[in-house]
Protein backbone atom coordinates (compact mmCIF):
# COMPACT_ATOMS: atom_id res chain seq x y z
CA UNK A 1 0.00 0.00 0.00
CA UNK A 2 1.24 3.58 -0.60
CA UNK A 3 1.45 7.39 -0.87
CA UNK A 4 -1.51 9.89 0.49
CA UNK A 5 -3.91 13.31 0.44
CA UNK A 6 -6.64 14.52 2.24
CA UNK A 7 -10.36 15.61 1.39
CA UNK A 8 -12.37 16.79 3.65
CA UNK A 9 -15.23 14.53 2.56
CA UNK A 10 -12.47 11.73 2.67
CA UNK A 11 -11.90 12.49 6.43
CA UNK A 12 -15.58 11.62 7.05
CA UNK A 13 -15.28 8.69 5.41
CA UNK A 14 -17.90 9.51 2.92
CA UNK A 15 -17.03 7.52 0.17
CA UNK A 16 -19.60 7.39 -2.80
CA UNK A 17 -20.65 4.41 -1.90
CA UNK A 18 -24.23 4.78 -4.14
CA UNK A 19 -21.86 5.18 -6.82
CA UNK A 20 -19.67 1.65 -5.98
CA UNK A 21 -22.53 -0.34 -5.81
CA UNK A 22 -24.44 0.97 -9.14
CA UNK A 23 -24.08 -1.83 -11.66
CA UNK A 24 -24.56 1.21 -15.33
CA UNK A 25 -20.69 1.09 -16.75
CA UNK A 26 -19.43 4.57 -16.63
CA UNK A 27 -16.36 6.09 -18.19
CA UNK A 28 -13.09 6.97 -16.94
CA UNK A 29 -10.25 8.92 -17.77
CA UNK A 30 -6.29 7.97 -17.04
CA UNK A 31 -3.94 11.10 -17.77
CA UNK A 32 -0.34 11.07 -17.18
CA UNK A 33 2.69 13.26 -17.46
CA UNK A 34 5.96 11.31 -17.34
CA UNK A 35 8.44 13.54 -18.95
CA UNK A 36 11.58 11.33 -18.34
CA UNK A 37 10.17 8.46 -20.27
CA UNK A 38 11.54 8.87 -23.62
CA UNK A 39 11.26 5.56 -25.78
CA UNK A 40 8.06 3.60 -26.37
CA UNK A 41 6.28 2.39 -23.73
CA UNK A 42 2.69 1.69 -22.52
CA UNK A 43 0.68 1.98 -19.61
CA UNK A 44 -1.32 -0.97 -18.94
CA UNK A 45 -4.22 -1.14 -16.93
CA UNK A 46 -4.89 -3.88 -14.63
CA UNK A 47 -7.67 -4.25 -12.18
CA UNK A 48 -8.84 -6.73 -8.76
CA UNK A 49 -11.61 -8.31 -9.65
CA UNK A 50 -13.61 -10.83 -7.84
CA UNK A 51 -11.75 -13.67 -9.82
CA UNK A 52 -8.99 -11.90 -9.65
CA UNK A 53 -6.56 -9.70 -11.29
CA UNK A 54 -7.07 -8.63 -15.11
CA UNK A 55 -4.96 -6.33 -17.77
CA UNK A 56 -8.14 -4.79 -19.36
CA UNK A 57 -6.79 -1.63 -20.79
CA UNK A 58 -3.82 -0.31 -22.52
CA UNK A 59 -2.09 3.31 -23.61
CA UNK A 60 1.25 4.19 -25.68
CA UNK A 61 3.26 7.10 -23.73
CA UNK A 62 4.00 9.69 -26.50
CA UNK A 63 6.27 12.55 -25.61
CA UNK A 64 5.94 11.78 -22.13
CA UNK A 65 2.25 11.81 -21.79
CA UNK A 66 -0.36 9.29 -21.77
CA UNK A 67 -4.42 8.79 -21.60
CA UNK A 68 -6.22 5.99 -21.40
CA UNK A 69 -9.93 5.99 -21.90
CA UNK A 70 -12.51 2.84 -20.47
CA UNK A 71 -15.32 2.26 -18.56
CA UNK A 72 -15.58 1.29 -14.76
CA UNK A 73 -18.48 -1.13 -13.20
CA UNK A 74 -17.92 0.02 -10.18
CA UNK A 75 -15.06 1.86 -7.97
CA UNK A 76 -12.30 -1.13 -7.65
CA UNK A 77 -8.59 -1.29 -6.88
CA UNK A 78 -5.68 -1.21 -9.69
CA UNK A 79 -2.13 -1.25 -10.84
CA UNK A 80 -1.28 1.28 -13.17
CA UNK A 81 1.91 -0.71 -15.20
CA UNK A 82 4.46 1.66 -16.79
CA UNK A 83 6.19 -0.84 -19.73
CA UNK A 84 8.80 -0.36 -21.65
CA UNK A 85 8.82 -1.91 -25.69
CA UNK A 86 10.62 -4.76 -25.17
CA UNK A 87 9.61 -5.70 -21.21
CA UNK A 88 6.22 -6.77 -21.36
CA UNK A 89 7.32 -9.74 -18.88
CA UNK A 90 8.04 -7.50 -16.30
CA UNK A 91 4.14 -6.73 -15.94
CA UNK A 92 3.71 -10.30 -15.45
CA UNK A 93 6.82 -10.46 -12.82
CA UNK A 94 5.71 -7.14 -10.77
CA UNK A 95 9.38 -5.81 -11.67
CA UNK A 96 8.03 -2.80 -13.88
CA UNK A 97 7.33 0.97 -12.20
CA UNK A 98 3.39 0.72 -11.65
CA UNK A 99 1.56 2.98 -8.75
CA UNK A 100 -1.96 1.52 -6.78
CA UNK A 101 -4.58 3.89 -7.04
CA UNK A 102 -9.27 3.23 -7.35
CA UNK A 103 -10.36 3.18 -10.37
CA UNK A 104 -13.53 4.79 -10.31
CA UNK A 105 -15.72 7.22 -12.72
CA UNK A 106 -14.13 10.68 -14.12
CA UNK A 107 -10.61 11.68 -14.97
CA UNK A 108 -7.69 10.68 -12.58
CA UNK A 109 -4.62 12.96 -13.16
CA UNK A 110 -1.10 10.93 -12.48
CA UNK A 111 1.74 14.19 -12.22
CA UNK A 112 5.39 12.73 -11.52
CA UNK A 113 8.69 14.07 -11.87
CA UNK A 114 10.40 10.48 -13.03
CA UNK A 115 8.08 7.59 -12.54
CA UNK A 116 4.69 6.28 -12.08
CA UNK A 117 5.70 4.93 -8.70
CA UNK A 118 6.19 8.67 -7.20
CA UNK A 119 3.30 10.16 -9.53
CA UNK A 120 0.97 12.80 -7.05
CA UNK A 121 -2.75 11.62 -7.97
CA UNK A 122 -5.47 14.15 -8.27
CA UNK A 123 -9.13 13.78 -9.01
CA UNK A 124 -9.74 10.55 -7.53
CA UNK A 125 -11.51 10.79 -4.21
CA UNK A 126 -11.28 7.34 -3.67
CA UNK A 127 -7.65 7.47 -4.08
CA UNK A 128 -7.09 10.19 -1.91
CA UNK A 129 -8.65 8.72 0.47
CA UNK A 130 -6.57 5.74 -0.29
CA UNK A 131 -3.25 7.60 0.03
CA UNK A 132 -4.50 9.20 3.48
CA UNK A 133 -3.94 5.54 4.83
CA UNK A 134 -1.12 4.44 2.80
CA UNK A 135 0.71 7.76 3.96
CA UNK A 136 1.71 6.36 7.64
CA UNK A 137 1.86 3.10 6.68
CA UNK A 138 4.91 3.87 4.08
CA UNK A 139 6.09 5.41 7.05
CA UNK A 140 6.42 1.93 8.83
CA UNK A 141 7.12 -0.05 5.37
CA UNK A 142 10.38 1.71 5.03
CA UNK A 143 11.60 0.79 8.80
CA UNK A 144 10.61 -2.94 8.15
CA UNK A 145 12.96 -2.43 4.77
CA UNK A 146 15.57 -1.34 6.89
CA UNK A 147 15.32 -4.63 9.49
CA UNK A 148 15.18 -6.40 6.52
CA UNK A 149 18.18 -4.86 4.84
CA UNK A 150 19.98 -5.50 7.99
CA UNK A 151 19.02 -9.22 8.39
CA UNK A 152 20.25 -9.99 4.61
CA UNK A 153 23.55 -7.92 5.71
CA UNK A 154 23.91 -10.20 8.59
CA UNK A 155 25.97 -13.51 8.32
CA UNK A 156 23.49 -17.03 8.33
CA UNK A 157 25.57 -17.96 11.84
CA UNK A 158 24.60 -14.56 13.56
CA UNK A 159 21.24 -14.75 12.30
CA UNK A 160 20.76 -17.87 14.35
CA UNK A 161 22.24 -17.23 17.63
CA UNK A 162 19.44 -15.35 20.35
CA UNK A 163 21.14 -12.68 20.57
CA UNK A 164 20.56 -11.44 17.08
CA UNK A 165 17.13 -12.77 16.60
CA UNK A 166 15.28 -12.03 19.63
CA UNK A 167 15.56 -8.17 19.30
CA UNK A 168 15.58 -8.64 15.62
CA UNK A 169 11.71 -10.70 16.32
CA UNK A 170 10.54 -8.28 18.94
CA UNK A 171 11.25 -5.41 16.51
CA UNK A 172 9.69 -6.92 13.51
CA UNK A 173 6.52 -8.17 15.42
CA UNK A 174 6.54 -4.38 17.18
CA UNK A 175 6.30 -3.00 13.14
CA UNK A 176 3.44 -5.54 12.66
CA UNK A 177 1.58 -4.57 15.22
CA UNK A 178 2.09 -0.51 14.44
CA UNK A 179 0.62 -1.49 10.66
CA UNK A 180 -2.25 -3.11 12.17
CA UNK A 181 -2.86 -0.21 14.74
CA UNK A 182 -2.71 2.31 11.31
CA UNK A 183 -5.18 -0.03 9.77
CA UNK A 184 -7.26 -0.83 12.12
CA UNK A 185 -7.77 2.92 13.36
CA UNK A 186 -8.65 3.92 9.97
CA UNK A 187 -11.31 1.11 9.78
CA UNK A 188 -12.75 2.70 12.45
CA UNK A 189 -12.59 6.34 11.40
CA UNK A 190 -13.97 5.14 7.98
CA UNK A 191 -16.58 2.31 8.66
CA UNK A 192 -18.51 3.89 4.76
CA UNK A 193 -15.53 3.85 2.60
CA UNK A 194 -14.78 1.02 0.21
CA UNK A 195 -11.25 1.53 1.32
CA UNK A 196 -11.76 0.23 4.98
CA UNK A 197 -12.71 -3.12 3.47
CA UNK A 198 -9.34 -3.02 1.73
CA UNK A 199 -7.83 -2.47 4.99
CA UNK A 200 -9.75 -5.43 6.69
CA UNK A 201 -8.39 -7.83 4.28
CA UNK A 202 -4.61 -6.18 4.76
CA UNK A 203 -4.78 -6.43 8.74
CA UNK A 204 -6.20 -10.31 7.40
CA UNK A 205 -3.46 -11.10 5.75
CA UNK A 206 -3.03 -14.07 3.39
CA UNK A 207 -4.00 -16.84 5.98
CA UNK A 208 -6.38 -15.29 8.35
CA UNK A 209 -8.05 -16.31 10.90
CA UNK A 210 -11.56 -15.88 12.66
CA UNK A 211 -9.99 -14.14 15.73
CA UNK A 212 -8.14 -11.27 13.93
CA UNK A 213 -10.53 -10.55 10.76
CA UNK A 214 -14.23 -10.83 12.05
CA UNK A 215 -14.33 -8.28 14.66
CA UNK A 216 -13.36 -5.95 12.02
CA UNK A 217 -15.14 -6.66 9.63
CA UNK A 218 -18.17 -6.10 12.27
CA UNK A 219 -17.23 -2.12 11.96
CA UNK A 220 -17.79 -1.82 8.28
CA UNK A 221 -20.98 0.21 7.50
CA UNK A 222 -24.24 -2.00 6.33
CA UNK A 223 -23.61 -0.58 2.76
CA UNK A 224 -19.77 -1.84 2.35
CA UNK A 225 -20.93 -5.36 3.52
CA UNK A 226 -23.49 -5.09 0.60
CA UNK A 227 -20.60 -4.95 -2.28
CA UNK A 228 -19.79 -8.15 -3.59
CA UNK A 229 -16.32 -8.59 -2.70
CA UNK A 230 -17.21 -8.10 1.07
CA UNK A 231 -20.40 -10.68 0.72
CA UNK A 232 -17.52 -12.88 -0.25
CA UNK A 233 -15.25 -11.76 2.13
CA UNK A 234 -18.46 -12.32 4.83
CA UNK A 235 -18.62 -15.91 3.21
CA UNK A 236 -15.28 -16.72 4.19
CA UNK A 237 -15.01 -15.46 7.65
CA UNK A 238 -18.17 -18.03 8.37
CA UNK A 239 -16.17 -21.18 7.18
CA UNK A 240 -13.32 -19.86 9.24
CA UNK A 241 -15.61 -19.39 11.92
CA UNK A 242 -15.35 -23.82 11.81
CA UNK A 243 -11.96 -23.82 12.18
CA UNK A 244 -11.52 -21.34 14.53
CA UNK A 245 -9.38 -21.75 17.94
CA UNK A 246 -12.28 -23.70 20.29
CA UNK A 247 -13.84 -25.06 17.29
CA UNK A 248 -14.06 -28.79 17.09
CA UNK A 249 -12.18 -29.99 14.63
CA UNK A 250 -13.99 -30.89 11.02
CA UNK A 251 -13.36 -34.36 10.31
CA UNK A 252 -12.04 -35.75 7.36
CA UNK A 253 -10.41 -39.28 5.37
CA UNK A 254 -7.51 -39.31 2.74
CA UNK A 255 -5.13 -41.85 1.52
CA UNK A 256 -1.80 -42.18 2.04
CA UNK A 257 0.39 -42.58 -1.09
CA UNK A 258 0.07 -46.94 -0.70
CA UNK A 259 -3.85 -46.40 -0.87
CA UNK A 260 -4.68 -46.57 3.21
CA UNK A 261 -7.63 -44.55 4.16
CA UNK A 262 -6.75 -42.40 7.43
CA UNK A 263 -9.11 -40.63 9.43
CA UNK A 264 -8.47 -37.51 11.69
CA UNK A 265 -10.62 -38.87 14.31
CA UNK A 266 -8.55 -41.92 14.65
CA UNK A 267 -6.52 -39.35 16.52
CA UNK A 268 -8.65 -38.53 19.44
CA UNK A 269 -7.25 -39.25 22.50
CA UNK A 270 -4.04 -37.91 21.35
CA UNK A 271 -2.96 -34.15 20.72
CA UNK A 272 -2.14 -34.36 16.64
CA UNK A 273 -1.16 -31.36 14.39
CA UNK A 274 -2.94 -31.40 11.12
CA UNK A 275 0.04 -29.83 8.82
CA UNK A 276 -0.91 -28.68 5.28
CA UNK A 277 2.10 -28.44 2.93
CA UNK A 278 2.86 -29.35 -0.63
CA UNK A 279 6.27 -30.73 -2.19
CA UNK A 280 6.64 -27.53 -4.49
CA UNK A 281 6.32 -24.84 -1.90
CA UNK A 282 9.26 -22.87 -0.72
CA UNK A 283 8.37 -22.50 2.76
CA UNK A 284 7.07 -25.11 3.60
CA UNK A 285 10.14 -27.55 3.44
CA UNK A 286 11.60 -24.78 4.83
CA UNK A 287 10.22 -25.44 7.42
CA UNK A 288 9.86 -29.25 7.73
CA UNK A 289 13.61 -29.84 9.65
CA UNK A 290 12.03 -27.53 12.47
CA UNK A 291 8.87 -30.04 12.00
CA UNK A 292 11.31 -33.12 11.84
CA UNK A 293 12.54 -31.72 15.32
CA UNK A 294 9.66 -30.88 16.97
CA UNK A 295 7.95 -34.49 16.21
CA UNK A 296 11.51 -36.56 16.98
CA UNK A 297 11.39 -34.16 20.45
CA UNK A 298 7.46 -34.95 21.62
CA UNK A 299 6.31 -38.19 19.71
CA UNK A 300 6.35 -40.43 22.90
CA UNK A 301 4.01 -37.59 24.74
CA UNK A 302 1.01 -38.68 23.25
CA UNK A 303 1.83 -36.35 19.99
CA UNK A 304 1.22 -37.06 16.48
CA UNK A 305 1.28 -35.09 13.20
CA UNK A 306 -1.22 -35.71 10.37
CA UNK A 307 0.44 -34.01 6.95
CA UNK A 308 -1.72 -33.14 4.33
CA UNK A 309 -0.39 -32.63 1.01
CA UNK A 310 -1.86 -30.28 -1.37
CA UNK A 311 -0.06 -31.83 -4.20
CA UNK A 312 -1.53 -33.26 -7.41
CA UNK A 313 -1.68 -36.73 -8.92
CA UNK A 314 0.91 -35.43 -11.47
CA UNK A 315 2.87 -34.07 -8.75
CA UNK A 316 3.16 -38.32 -7.05
CA UNK A 317 6.64 -38.68 -7.30
CA UNK A 318 7.69 -34.94 -6.21
CA UNK A 319 5.36 -35.57 -3.02
CA UNK A 320 7.06 -38.88 -2.35
CA UNK A 321 10.58 -37.88 -3.16
CA UNK A 322 9.90 -34.60 -0.39
CA UNK A 323 8.98 -36.95 2.26
CA UNK A 324 11.66 -39.02 1.90
CA UNK A 325 14.10 -36.14 1.26
CA UNK A 326 12.41 -34.46 4.56
CA UNK A 327 12.89 -37.39 6.79
CA UNK A 328 9.50 -37.19 7.45
CA UNK A 329 8.41 -39.70 9.35
CA UNK A 330 4.78 -39.67 10.57
CA UNK A 331 1.72 -40.39 7.91
CA UNK A 332 1.11 -38.15 4.91
CA UNK A 333 -1.95 -38.34 3.21
CA UNK A 334 -3.43 -36.49 -0.01
CA UNK A 335 -6.16 -37.12 -2.35
CA UNK A 336 -3.78 -35.58 -5.06
CA UNK A 337 -6.60 -33.34 -6.28
CA UNK A 338 -6.92 -30.16 -7.49
CA UNK A 339 -8.52 -28.21 -4.82
CA UNK A 340 -7.83 -30.97 -2.03
CA UNK A 341 -11.01 -31.43 -0.30
CA UNK A 342 -9.43 -31.36 3.25
CA UNK A 343 -7.67 -28.18 2.46
CA UNK A 344 -10.92 -26.80 1.29
CA UNK A 345 -12.66 -28.07 4.48
CA UNK A 346 -10.45 -26.53 7.08
CA UNK A 347 -10.41 -22.96 4.08
CA UNK A 348 -7.15 -23.24 3.18
CA UNK A 349 -5.93 -21.37 0.71
CA UNK A 350 -2.41 -21.02 1.56
CA UNK A 351 0.59 -23.61 2.47
CA UNK A 352 2.27 -23.93 5.05
CA UNK A 353 -0.57 -24.06 7.74
CA UNK A 354 -1.60 -26.18 10.47
CA UNK A 355 -4.17 -26.47 13.41
CA UNK A 356 -3.24 -28.34 16.64
CA UNK A 357 -6.10 -30.28 18.21
CA UNK A 358 -6.51 -31.58 21.68
CA UNK A 359 -7.29 -35.46 22.73
CA UNK A 360 -10.83 -34.37 22.43
CA UNK A 361 -10.70 -32.89 19.20
CA UNK A 362 -10.86 -29.16 19.79
CA UNK A 363 -8.71 -26.74 17.86
CA UNK A 364 -6.67 -25.37 20.30
CA UNK A 365 -4.05 -23.68 18.48
CA UNK A 366 -3.48 -22.61 14.61
CA UNK A 367 0.06 -22.08 12.35
CA UNK A 368 2.21 -22.17 15.28
CA UNK A 369 5.55 -22.63 13.78
CA UNK A 370 9.59 -23.29 15.52
CA UNK A 371 9.79 -22.61 19.11
CA UNK A 372 6.58 -21.26 19.63
CA UNK A 373 5.13 -25.01 18.34
CA UNK A 374 7.56 -26.49 20.54
CA UNK A 375 6.46 -24.12 24.01
CA UNK A 376 2.97 -24.57 23.32
CA UNK A 377 3.12 -28.78 23.51
CA UNK A 378 5.95 -28.41 26.39
CA UNK A 379 3.44 -26.58 28.23
CA UNK A 380 0.15 -29.16 27.14
CA UNK A 381 1.41 -32.51 26.77
CA UNK A 382 1.95 -34.71 29.46
CA UNK A 383 5.05 -35.53 30.79
CA UNK A 384 6.93 -38.66 29.49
Amino acid sequence: MQKALILAAALLGTCPLAQAQTQTPAAFVLRGTLPTVQGPAKVFLVRETLAGNAITDSAAVKKGEFVLRGNVQAPAKARLVLVPRGHKRRLYTRQADNAVFYLEKGTTVFTSPDSLAHAELSGSLLSSEYRELTRPLDVVKRQQDSLYAAYRNTAPATRATATFSRPYNARYTALQSQSTRVLTDFIKAHPNSLISLGAVKEVAGPIPTYATAAPLFALLGPEVRQLPEAVLFGLALQRLQYVAVGARAPNFEQPTADGKRVALASYLGKYVLVDFWASWCGPCRRENPEVVKTYEQFKNRSFEILGVSIDVENDRAQWLKAIADDHLAWTQVSDLRRGNAAATLYSVNAVPQNFLIDPNGIIVATNLHGEELRATLARLLPQP
